[in-house]
């Protein structure tokens, strides 16, 4: 019996480009033990007890806080609901926000774990292309006179998985559309801080009506495991989640963990170790798309990523990257098929590949190696 998840359990001789986190020697335990003997330190044990529905008010303080310096604009307190993670947010938004059979609009590709959470759901998803400049606006506008869905689910800054950022005339015309039309969006904006330069501000900045519910996480700039995350949104709109059945019966969403958070917070210890990961992050992109020029150059393109963990391929359509997975494990390399963002089973000639996970030296060997096998197969 393997004691290891899927997640984490990659065989030593594997390189897997198409895992999606941080890798382990990343993951700040110093940093994490110095919060939590803080915390405990307090004698407080409220700590252990249910926590308030909307999250710890202390803890939303220093989120707050922290967000308003990160992000460049004012958040405020009232506007932030703490969740168990964004996949727990996403959750949570389409048992309250809809129901089976409801339209739901993506980009195509999208996140494909959302798209596992949609169909949990049984929501209909309808897909609606990107380009350079992220979602097509164009698009959007002619869908919505022939459906009219209960919530658009994007990520904005640093696209998972094409890397791209939605332009800024684009956030204000989608947010515009969000009011004519009456649908929520729903920002996954896990990346936002991530940027290797200057970044736009997150959508829910452009929000006057509440149609904006922005899922923010500190999956991807403290640690997965602590399971933590928070939507942002106007008090309004928050209020049926802070009055859910959920929440009646265990209270407020991680509470000992946004405690534990709550003092890196305080002790001012996440900003120094966010810009430590964007510091990597850039190092390691310039690694995986140096090595792309140099192996791939002839079979493959790509965007160059300002931030985020990916960079997006599109090979010619001769190629079903999903086909070649049984080769490339057999040379001992991953990547995830394009097939898996794709709504309606296209992409298959794409492929993301995340440069989180491993150093320069195998982000390159990683290369090699798939280069080896699609070379063959042009």
């Amino acid at each position: 019996m393997s004691l290891q998840t899927t997640q984490t359990n990659i065989p030593s001789n594997m390189i897997d480009l198409g895992i999606g986190q941080p890798s382990p020697t990343l993951l700040p335990l110093d940093l994490m033990q110095r919060a939590a003997n803080h915390r405990l330190q307090q004698g407080d044990p409220s700590l252990l007890a249910y926590g308030a529905e909307q999250g710890d008010g202390y803890f939303r303080l220093a989120l707050a806080k922290f967000l308003t310096q990160g992000y460049g604009i004012p958040v405020d307190v009232d506007h932030l609901f703490v969740t168990s993670g964004a996949s727990q947010a996403l959750d949570l938004i389409c048992t309250l926000c809809a129901k089976p059979g409801d339209i739901v609009f993506v980009e195509e590709p999208s996140y494909f774990l959302a798209l596992r959470i949609f169909a949990d759901h049984g929501l209909r998803v309808v897909g609606l292309p990107v380009d350079a400049e992220g979602l097509d606006i164009s698009v959007l506008a002619e869908k919505l006179t022939e459906y009219q869905p209960k919530f658009l689910y994007t990520v904005p800054t640093y696209h998972n998985p094409s890397s791209l950022t939605l332009s800024a005339e684009r956030r204000r015309q989608l947010v515009a559309l969000s009011e004519k039309h009456d649908f929520f969006i729903v920002a996954d904006e896990v990346y936002q801080l991530l940027g290797f330069d200057a970044t736009l501000p997150p959508l829910i900045n452009y929000d006057q009506s509440g149609t904006v519910l922005s899922i923010g996480s500190f999956s991807k700039i403290l640690a997965p495991g602590l399971r933590l995350g928070w939507i942002q949104g106007q008090p309004r709109v928050l209020e049926p989640f802070i009055t859910c059945g959920l929440l009646d019966s265990g209270g407020g969403l991680n509470p000992f963990t946004s405690g534990i958070v709550r003092s890196v917070l305080e002790l001012d210890l996440l900003n120094e170790y966010v810009s430590k990961l964007k510091t990597v992050y850039r190092d390691r992109s310039a690694a995986l798309t140096s090595a792309l020029r140099q192996h791939l150059s002839e079979t493959a393109v790509f965007d160059e990523p300002n931030g985020g963990f990916f960079v997006w391929l599109k090979f010619s359509e001769t190629i079903d990257v999903g086909a070649l997975l049984p080769e490339l494990i057999q040379h001992h390399v991953r990547v995830q098929p394009g097939v898996k963002f794709s709504a309606h089973g296209d992409l298959r000639n794409c492929a993301r590949l995340c440069f989180a996970y491993y150093d320069s030296e195998l982000l390159e060997e990683g290369v090699k190696r798939l280069a080896q096998v699609v070379t063959d197969r042009s």
